[in-house]
């Protein structure tokens, strides 16, 4: 009886970790995307600029990327509510 009380105990910690892990994997990925996608942002405007484009139309493209970024944390939110 002890020895399977332990176990128990044993295995909601493994459990209690490795959620705890996964959480840190899911947060350094959103940060992480979030930073990746500003960057793209400013160098695909800076390149529209470039080539001629006015600066209000290069932002408003631009900002379909973070349009782009938040729809799929929103997708990944509804996944793992679900």
């Amino acid at each position: 009886m002890g020895r399977t009380k332990t176990s128990l105990i044993l295995s909601v910690f493994i459990s209690a970790a490795y959620l705890v892990r996964l959480l840190g994997s899911l947060l350094v990925i959103w940060l992480t995307l979030g930073w990746k996608v500003r960057k793209a942002r400013r160098a695909l405007e800076k390149e529209l600029t470039n080539q001629g484009m006015p600066k209000r139309d290069a932002k408003m493209i631009g900002a379909q990327y973070a349009a782009l970024k938040d729809e799929a944390v929103n997708a990944l939110k509804r996944s793992l509510r679900i």
